[in-house]
């Protein structure tokens, strides 16, 4: 049965003045501009009588009525077994699992594919009903084409103790990544902001505007036409680590929607980009104890490795 849905009035503040309606009202309600705009087409943005579109500008005083989405019904939660999803740690308070590539975080508009959250909820696991309403639980995420360690809350004290390590950039964050050529400094730093790329919404790009945004990056190998890397994130915008190598001219191997080649994707056997977190540091959240977790490259990641020898 479907949950009626709440209407919800917003008075723009000075804070938002002249801003975009969709990231405004992503600020604001605490959604995803996925969500945002999935609200903005159908339109359950309004204006007095007049739907907004996403692209609208806001100015102090506007008085908004937005139609919000219907509130996860947890009995109504779909369960989706993966086999393939590895639990790396697991305590009273937080679950790490190690996520498989073609894995969605959670449930979204427009994916029917399996979500970690489903997956746990098919093994018995209780997750955290804190946070924002599409990603309850949820600490930090990793895109379905991201492999690698991603942790979830299991109460609302772990939820918020976790949201205030990963603003407070206590919690560290190691990817390895192959990208395309021979980066040269060998190690170095990209400070370099990040918001919506100007012309496509879908995609992300250095813009001077955008939120601050800070990778740092050392060489692990150098391959004929390509530099396998250790990333460590300071900051964890969406698309960071894809985003700043394609800004200098060295996408991700397999990254096809950020510049990568797709003629040395297919010859490495690659059907994503070639990223995986490889560990993650935090503090338990109730004894503060410093743990520290690992999780192995994923086959198609080292087959392509493999491949890249190959003389």
């Amino acid at each position: 049965m479907s949950l009626e849905r709440e209407r919800r009035a917003i008075l723009i503040s000075q804070e938002f003045n002249g801003e975009r309606v969709d990231s405004a009202l992503a600020k604001i309600l605490e959604l995803s501009r996925s969500v945002v705009a999935d609200l903005l087409n159908a339109g359950d943005v309004l204006q007095g009588k007049k739907p907004l579109s996403k692209s609208d500008r806001l100015q102090v005083g506007d008085r908004l009525t937005v139609i919000m989405p219907a509130p996860y019904d947890p009995l109504e939660l779909k369960p989706t077994p993966i086999e393939e999803l590895e639990i790396v740690y697991d305590d009273a308070d937080v679950v790490v699992v190690n996520k498989p590539v073609g894995c969605a975080a959670h449930a979204s508009p427009g994916w029917t594919g399996p979500t970690v959250v489903g997956a746990l909820i098919a093994r018995g696991y209780r997750i955290s009903t804190t946070g924002p309403q599409e990603r309850q639980g949820i600490v930090q995420r990793l895109d379905a084409g991201t492999s690698g360690l991603m942790l979830l809350a299991k109460n609302e004290n772990s939820y918020i103790a976790m949201k205030n390590q990963f603003r407070n950039r206590t919690v560290k964050k190691v990817y390895h990544t192959l990208i395309q050529g021979h980066i040269d400094p060998s190690e170095g730093t990209i400070d370099a902001p990040i918001g919506r790329h100007p012309r496509e919404d879908y995609r992300f790009a250095v813009v001077a505007d955008g939120k601050p945004s800070v990778t740092h990056y050392s060489l692990i190998e150098y391959y004929s036409s390509a530099s396998l890397l250790r990333v460590e994130l300071e900051t964890g915008r969406t698309h960071q680590i894809r985003v700043h190598f394609n800004a200098l001219r060295h996408p991700l191997v397999g990254d096809l929607a950020y510049g990568g080649d797709p003629v040395l994707a297919a010859k490495l056997e690659l059907k994503r980009p070639w990223l995986h977190a490889i560990e993650l540091t935090f503090n338990q959240p109730s004894t503060d104890e410093l743990i520290t977790l690992s999780a192995p490259l994923p086959d198609d990641l080292k087959r392509a490795l493999e491949l890249l020898s190959v003389k």
